[in-house]
């Protein structure tokens, strides 16, 4: 089933090629969201093979053991994609296939490396464009258990160096777009803060063995910045000038609007949810180089330092703002004292305003409404802000009631409403000046969406995961999505 899409007569016509003509777009992946084959050829343990495999941390009980098994699918999922029209993939690697113990003097596992060389390859040799992602949350087990990850910077840099290294010089003459970690936020905030990610690390006993929620946050922040700067420094002196790519990280954030955009002191509340949730790692990277001050006044010394040297290294060591974005909230004040466990800077976040407006309709996935409105907003914050051009790295919905692949479900009206909407605010976006370069839909296929399992379908392919060859039926977002870039690239 196919279906086409008109936009000369519709409301969107006057957003006709709005995109610059080199305008990347496709769709987002990660390693052990799709592969599968968790530990076939060689690959090592992951925190996440761990975690899916400890009872009761997943709430479907699945784990990734085969999730979408791209792993063997590779070539019909490039066929596919290409079918979809997109320009570009991002997907991430599995440190633990490609270094099955993670550290520095552990050996290379060549098959890892071949099936990521055959990835790129098959890619290329269909005219889509690779971005790839060097973590994605998935750190090879051993390393926790030899010293705690990421919350020993010390003896984690050299190893993350050298994966970085191995991936610059086996796949460096083709990858042209590099990442150096997704969403360190949401990778710290679920598995340090919250404990419901792995490593599964927190304050909160009945839930978690070990962690503290109060500063273990904030260390393992604090590790990813400095490893992702000294990471770009590597690559900037030793690869890029043969190579002739660039190298950036990619940050979450969704949109906080005030609560009551009257009143200043939801005003400065709002303000106060993105630095506490987007300028923790974008100020340093991209703006004073370091923490925001408003973060500094509420935790203290629980809030690392920065030496002059980490301070020096870190500015500017992005050479794009990679942005993951899904909804929009409402955020209130909250009065007296301040938890020690909080994070998100004294405030509560709200499904409605003072007005009783609601941030939009609500998707199968609890925390994300569609609010377009809110995007918009954003897009132009983080431009004001940082003055860096944006690859929008991640943004997609799930849809309620996508049980069986019918002819209804994969009629996605509501993702098609989603693309519609915030797609549209990009062009717009770029119509005000904002310097916009890439779009990456959440996600290419049904996965396996961590915590929540197989329960969350965002894919714009459906996965019948009751199948042995996880049978992939495309919905019409797929199309709408090809349609509607053609309609806002620029052809010349």
């Amino acid at each position: 089933m196919t279906w086409t899409h008109d936009f000369t007569s519709s409301p969107e016509a006057s957003l006709a090629g709005s995109l610059r003509k080199d305008f990347y777009w496709g769709y987002a992946t990660a390693a052990a969201q799709v592969e599968g084959a968790w530990n076939a050829d060689g690959k090592g343990e992951s925190i996440w093979d761990r975690f899916c495999h400890t009872p009761g941390k997943v709430h479907d009980g699945s784990t990734n053991e085969d999730a979408a098994r791209s792993y063997d699918l590779y070539k019909e999922d490039v066929q596919l994609m290409k079918s979809y029209g997109v320009t570009a993939y991002r997907f991430s690697l599995a440190w633990s296939r490609i270094i099955p113990l993670g550290g520095a003097d552990d050996p290379v596992n060549e098959k890892g490396v071949q099936y990521y060389n055959n990835l790129i390859d098959e890619l290329l040799a269909n005219g889509i464009t690779p971005f790839v992602t060097l973590f994605h949350w998935d750190i090879p087990q051993m390393l926790e258990e030899r010293y705690g990850g990421m919350l020993n910077q010390e003896r984690y840099t050299p190893d993350f160096l050298r994966y970085a290294r191995v991936c610059f010089e086996r796949f460096g003459d083709r990858v042209k777009h590099w990442i150096t970690y997704n969403e360190p936020g949401v990778y710290t905030l679920a598995g340090y803060a919250a404990g419901v990610h792995a490593p599964a690390r927190s304050s909160f006993r009945e839930r978690n063995e070990e962690g503290d929620s109060s500063t273990e946050p904030f260390i393992v922040g604090h590790t990813e910045i400095v490893t992702h700067a000294r990471a770009a420094k590597m690559y900037r002196e030793e690869f890029k000038p043969s190579q002739k790519g660039e190298i950036g990280i990619t940050l979450h954030g969704n949109y906080s609007e005030p609560w009551d955009a009257e009143d200043p002191v939801h005003v400065a509340a709002a303000e106060r949810a993105r630095e506490f949730e987007i300028a923790w790692y974008a100020d340093p990277i991209y703006g004073s180089g370091d923490y925001p001050q408003s973060m500094r006044d509420q935790l203290g010394d629980r809030l690392p330092t920065f030496t002059e040297e980490e301070k020096e290294l870190v500015k500017g060591s992005s050479d794009f703002y990679g942005m993951n974005s899904y909804t929009t909230f409402f955020i209130k004040n909250l009065d007296g004292p301040t938890d020690i466990n909080d994070h998100l800077g004294n405030v509560e976040k709200l499904d409605t305003n003072s007005k009783g407006e609601s941030r939009g309709p609500e998707s199968d996935t609890y925390w994300l409404r569609t609010a377009p409105w809110g995007y918009g907003k954003l897009l132009r914050w983080v431009w004001n802000r940082y003055q860096t051009p944006i690859y929008l790295t991640e943004n997609g919905t799930t849809a309620k009631g996508e049980t069986e692949p019918s002819e209804e479900i994969l009629n996605d009206t509501f993702r098609i409403d989603f693309y519609r909407g915030y797609l549209s605010e990009v062009a717009k976006a770029v119509q005000d000046g904002v310097d916009i370069r890439s779009y990456f839909g959440w996600t290419f296929t049904d996965n396996w969406e961590w915590a929540a399992g197989y329960s969350d379908r965002f894919g714009v392919t459906y996965v019948d995961f009751d199948t042995p060859e996880k049978k992939r039926y495309p919905k019409r977002s797929a199309y709408f999505n090809r349609d509607f870039f053609n309609h806002l690239i620029a052809k010349a």
